[in-house]
């Protein structure tokens, strides 16, 4: 079935115009004026965007199905645009063999949205022992990351650069000193103080920022920068990259939308890693994205049961939704042109993942069919009960937002039609 996409405000790296977007066969076939098929996508005030890339999912998927599958995590994906998302390797067991990624590769490969899958660096993220990277990568794997956990030892993420260099692939760092955050529960000060919950301070992320810039700069081997938080994170790499270190950075929409004092609630849903800090951070990531000290926007999607979020502050684990809420909390928070937010969103986060060519790229006649139709001025109210995921741990219920997904196209087998499907 030939598709047309029509009346939209097409937006990708190389501009934006007014034209029609013919589907067919998994591939745009034609883009321009006054064009027909036989189904039509009426996008009429919306914006026709390449589909966005998610760099840092967590799909739970195996080990947790109890709060998220593949399946749900991508049915989320897709209402909020995704057309491809990185499934994060802490797992049960963990992505850090062969045999793992095989299975996540093989339960995606049934997904509405595409799904790609990150590595190990380490054998079960527990920073003692390089993972086999080679024969991950062997089977299309391009991140590698304990997330969850930083590597800790300087000599051990050395050799891991060196080696992923010789790979052609890229590490991804969780930025924290253990021995510093030990213990802490969300950011140390102010409000940890008023609250008596024992914090995280800064330095713990900011330290192994800038080991890890100093060992890209000496290895010459990449390294990208997750879920950055801090002023001086941030800073850090703005130099970095101004003196030609190859670094890379991500923000997750949490820290730049609230601060810390939303834990004064006590309540777990604002219970994050790294933690939520205060105004003056969540503004640094604002200036980051506006000014490209920060690559992308992602949703560090962390789904929970609700038991687990049950559970008091110092005793539930960190994590929320991202998925279906990033581009309208992007939208109504971030003071940038649609185009931006759509890059920060879309090729941008493609180029790092390694999707160049697949996910991202210009809207022209013969690229891949992964798009996204949303409406950048329609406003809606987040409702835990009408998402997606499998969890209901967002931190923005009842929040009114800007922008709504109307249509995801996924190598144009995938539609989404005003956010009445569900998994």
């Amino acid at each position: 079935m030939i598709t047309v996409i029509k009346g939209g405000l097409v937006v990708d790296q190389t501009g934006e115009r007014t034209a029609d977007v013919v589907v067919d066969d998994g591939r745009i076939a034609a883009v321009g004026p006054d064009l027909s098929g036989d189904e039509v996508l009426d996008a009429s005030d919306c914006v026709v965007a390449p589909g966005f890339v998610d760099l840092h999912a967590h799909l739970r998927q195996p080990g947790a199905e109890e709060a998220e599958t593949i399946e749900t995590g991508s049915w989320a994906a897709v209402r909020g645009g995704f057309s491809a998302v990185v499934a994060m390797p802490n797992t049960n067991p963990p992505i850090d063999c062969a045999a793992v990624v095989q299975e996540v590769l093989a339960l995606g490969a049934k997904a509405p949205c595409d799904v790609y899958t990150s590595g190990a660096i380490t054998v079960g993220r527990k920073g003692d022992q390089l993972a086999p990277m080679a024969e991950m990568a062997e089977l299309g794997v391009r991140l590698f990351t304990d997330d969850g956990n930083g590597v800790q030892e300087a000599g051990l993420m050395r050799r891991a650069m060196e080696y992923a260099a010789g790979l052609g692939v890229i590490l991804a760092q969780h930025c924290e000193v253990d021995s510093m955050a030990a213990g802490g529960h969300m950011h140390e000060g102010e409000w940890s103080s008023r609250l008596g919950i024992p914090g995280v301070p800064a330095e713990a992320e900011e330290l192994m920022v800038m080991r890890d810039i100093a060992l890209s700069r000496f290895t010459g081997a990449p390294v990208h920068f997750q879920h950055l938080s801090t002023r001086g994170s941030i800073a850090m790499v703005r130099a970095a990259r101004q003196a030609g270190v190859e670094v890379t950075a991500e923000a997750a929409t949490h820290h730049f939308t609230l601060t810390d004092d939303a834990c004064a609630s006590y309540d777990p849903v604002f219970k994050v890693n790294p933690p939520l800090r205060p105004a003056d951070d969540r503004d640094a990531v604002r200036e980051g994205l506006a000014d490209g000290a920060v690559d992308a926007i992602a949703t560090d999607h962390a789904p929970h049961s609700p038991d687990a979020k049950e559970m008091p502050f110092d005793q539930a684990p960190p994590g929320m939704l991202g998925l279906e809420t990033a581009l309208a909390l992007a939208l109504t928070e971030l003071d940038l042109p649609i185009a931006e937010v759509v890059g920060l969103l879309s090729w941008r986060p493609a180029a790092i993942a390694g999707l160049k060519g697949i996910h991202g790229g210009p809207i022209e006649s013969g690229a891949p069919a992964n798009l996204c139709v949303f409406d950048p001025q329609e406003t809606w109210t987040v409702d835990p009960y009408d998402l997606a995921s499998r969890s209901r741990n967002t931190p923005y219920a009842g929040r009114q937002v800007r922008g709504r997904v109307r249509h995801t196209i996924v190598g144009g087998r995938a539609v989404l039609v005003d956010q009445e499907m569900r998994p």
